[in-house]
């Protein structure tokens, strides 16, 4: 072995094990993943990077398990203050009596801004380094997830009524287009549109997003069957089930991102496999708000890409994407009557590469490949309640919850470090959320 065969690298992380996602299913023993810059060089054997590579920093996670950066693909995180505020009541009740009135009298930029830094202390903690947010000014949020270094796909709210980021339709569309523009080349930052609901969008905005959608090639994320009322109420006020109006206005497409999805009738497979898209499953929010139950498996075999998604901290109550998969792999189960539906493998998935197909950047995120961007996390399955490992994958979904995640890097710059995340002001931000809670319950 001479110089000329050494190849030099900023960082080289050695797994115990390690699950590249792609190829599917497989858990590799010894390997090494090296990093240089944003990308991945190579994922090898221990033994076989010794020979070839040489790098400033090695890191030993000799009983950790190694695997890409979790992707939360639909969420409300500045809502992570009003976290147990309103539990234990039905959606629309859960809306109209509690968090619509809350938003109103609370959120601000600064609420916002706050609120987003809670939510991504959370997520970072527990293993997501890639977030969805649908929420008021988005361009708080925007910057907050920039500024921090991590990944966020950003939906800007659109609904038929005013609210403390607009006036109404056309001014959310005037700053969503501003946002997109502001945004669109940004490897970090994803804009994207989100009209709310069927129930709170009319028509005629619903075009101008898809109008908005085909300019920009931004995507469009809905929350879109979530409950039996909605779709009963559609029924009655039009005849038509919401995704069918959906599908005539145009919004189902390969670039749309359908939410919850819990109400699922042959006619409606039939338009999701048609118009293409991704279904976005947040099966805690649905069992707490008992809105029903996502067909997963169904989907599945229907070649529909299904990812996961928290919802918001105030109906979930946790942000924690390794608990969501450990309920959505039950879930399926029950659903499918199939105990062997959405095996641990698929369900990591769900939270890895599926998301990065929803998001459009597959070729870079969602699995350990050499080229793609060192989005990575570590798991410590040391600990009493994760022994004996036989099947790593088995333990990340049905034994792990988040709090054993010990490292992950974005873009190659480390966010979690045995446990301690780099890039937020812990000490700083819980004073700022003991304020906030003081304001809201006073």
């Amino acid at each position: 072995m001479t110089a000329d065969t050494i190849t030099a690298a900023d960082t080289r992380i050695n797994a115990r094990w390690l699950i590249p996602v792609e190829p599917f299913g497989v858990v590799l023993e010894h390997q090494a993943v090296i990093l240089q810059g944003s990308r991945i060089v190579a994922v090898v054997p221990q033994a076989d990077a010794d020979q070839v590579f040489r790098t400033r920093e090695t890191l030993n996670l000799d009983q950790h398990v190694v695997l890409p950066g979790l992707i939360n693909l639909h969420g409300h995180t500045a809502m992570s203050l009003f976290r147990g505020m309103a539990d234990d009541l039905p959606l629309m009740t859960w809306l109209n009596d509690h968090i619509w009135p809350a938003e109103g009298k609370f959120v601000s930029e600064q609420f916002v801004l706050d609120g987003t830094r809670l939510a991504m202390a959370e997520m970072l903690r527990t293993g997501t380094t890639t977030f969805s947010d649908m929420y008021f000014f988005p361009e708080v949020t925007a910057q907050a997830a920039h500024d921090a270094g991590m990944r966020a796909q950003v939906c800007f709210p659109l609904m038929d009524m005013p609210t403390v980021w607009g006036s109404g339709p056309d001014e959310y569309l005037r700053k969503g287009a501003d946002l997109i523009a502001h945004w669109q080349q940004d490897t970090f930052i994803m804009p994207a549109i989100g009209p709310h609901a069927p129930y709170t969008v009319s028509d005629q905005p619903l075009r101008a997003a898809v109008e908005l959608s085909h300019q920009t090639g931004a995507a469009i994320q809905i929350h879109l069957h979530e409950t039996a009322f909605e779709v009963e109420e559609a029924l009655k006020a039009s005849g038509q089930r919401p995704i069918a109006r959906m599908a005539d206005l145009g919004i189902l497409g390969s670039n749309s991102q359908y939410v919850h999805m819990t109400q699922i009738s042959d006619s409606d497979l039939a338009h999701l496999t048609h118009a293409g898209g991704h279904v976005v499953h947040c099966p805690e929010s649905n069992l707490k708000l008992a809105s029903g139950l996502c067909p997963v498996q169904k989907l599945i075999d229907s070649d529909i890409n299904v990812s996961i998604g928290t919802d918001g901290a105030a109906s979930n109550n946790d942000l924690d994407l390794f608990g969501e998969l450990k309920t959505a792999a039950m879930l399926a189960k029950v659903v499918a009557g199939d105990a062997s539906a959405l095996s641990a493998h698929k369900a990591l998935e769900m939270a890895t590469l599926n998301g990065a197909r929803a998001l459009g950047r597959e070729q870079e995120l969602g699995s350990l490949v050499a080229g793609k961007l060192a989005d990575l996390i570590a798991v410590d399955l040391s600990d009493p309640y994760l022994q004996p490992v036989y099947d790593p994958a088995s333990h990340l979904v049905y034994s792990n919850h988040g709090r054993a995640v010990s490292h992950s890097w974005i873009h190659g710059v480390p966010q979690l470090q045995d446990g301690r995340l780099t890039r937020i002001d812990v000490p700083d931000l819980m004073l700022r959320v003991r304020d906030w809670q003081k304001q809201i319950l006073s």
